[in-house]
């Protein structure tokens, strides 16, 4: 089965030129920090319906204002009875990030909601499911760069203490499900994703805007791959095309390492601010995030958007639109 454009996986080379248009896509997350942005980006070519449970005040209009049709639904209760299952492509950001010490529900909304989404897909061309770097067992060296083969684990995420474990069972479920259902399948580790609207190099912005201190894990350094939302939009075509079934599994990265100390230290020169970095001890994270983008390069192309520039960008975008008493605590 082919998502459709393009050669068959074993033959394919990058296809950077690989686009969607005219297509019905369904997109989950849409109130979240990925989702948005993408779901505007692939709703000028392409029927866009979008999936959450819009509980926050002018969430739906925000969508439709994108020009994406808006869904409600609680993934985790499974119950899709009245949205379409003629979508002709999936892209799962939707995701649990609590900071409870509770895996039933974070299991539940992660993995078992990703098989019930795939499942209502099931005819579908393709499916990209987005996971994350933190699926990956804590290395002890701080630049190691994460490849795919790496050893998964649980390493303990600073906002969510399931995060890792659910993502590591998402992934499962969704490799499972690729094959019962022979669902061409991409899933994709984010890593340091940022843009006008969030990401981790976003809030490290806000803070040093408003003199407030810059948690960083001890003892640093703490390098990460960012990726711009504009570089995560224009991939999703090219990891849509790579899909396959057993599922395709590829770091969704920036081409550049860069440790967090170095885009504060950016934010608070281009502020004239010094910047309140503050080091904390998390036992049991990963060192560093840092990941190998040698594969998603070779179905993708290269990023396109410096760090320095997408990050500066994104600072005086979120400073214009004063995001800070909306910022993650």
């Amino acid at each position: 089965m082919s998502p459709g454009w393009g050669p068959s996986p074993a033959t394919r080379l990058p296809n950077i030129a690989a686009v969607l248009s005219d297509r019905r896509i369904l997109v989950t997350g849409l109130t979240g920090q990925i989702g948005h942005p993408i779901a505007e980006f692939l709703a000028r070519d392409n029927e866009v319906w979008g999936v959450a449970r819009y509980s926050a005040e002018g969430s739906r209009e925000r969508a439709e204002a994108i020009g994406v049709r808006p869904h409600v639904a609680d993934l985790a209760d499974g119950d899709l009875r009245d949205l379409p299952d003629d979508f002709t492509h999936l892209v799962h950001f939707a995701a649990w990030q609590g900071r409870a010490l509770d895996h039933d529900r974070a299991i539940r909304a992660n993995a078992e909601a990703t098989g019930l989404l795939m499942a209502h897909c099931r005819r579908a061309e393709a499916a990209l499911v987005a996971s994350t770097n933190s699926v990956y067992r804590a290395h002890e060296d701080p630049w190691h760069p994460y490849v795919e083969t790496d050893p998964l684990g649980d390493p303990t995420a600073p906002h969510s203490p399931t995060y890792g474990i659910s993502k590591v069972s998402q992934e499962a479920v969704a490799r499972t499900m690729a094959r019962v259902l022979d669902l061409p399948t991409t899933i994709a580790r984010i890593n340091a994703s940022y843009g006008p609207n969030g990401g981790l190099p976003a809030y490290h912005g806000d803070w040093v805007a408003a003199g407030e201190p810059i948690w960083l894990r001890s003892p640093g350094p703490n390098p990460y791959s960012p990726v711009h939302e504009d570089d995560l939009a224009a991939q999703v075509a090219p990891l849509l095309d790579a899909a396959a079934t057993p599922a395709t599994i590829v770091n969704w990265c920036g081409d550049e390492v860069v440790a967090a100390e170095d885009w504060v230290a950016l934010f608070g020169k281009h502020l004239g601010i010094e910047p309140r970095s503050t080091y904390y001890d998390l036992p049991g994270s990963q060192p560093g995030s840092a990941a190998d983008a040698t594969k998603r390069r070779s179905l993708t192309g290269p990023c396109t958007v410096d760090w320095r520039n997408g990050m500066l960008a994104t600072l005086d975008a979120r400073r214009r639109t004063d995001p800070i008493p909306n910022r993650p605590t």
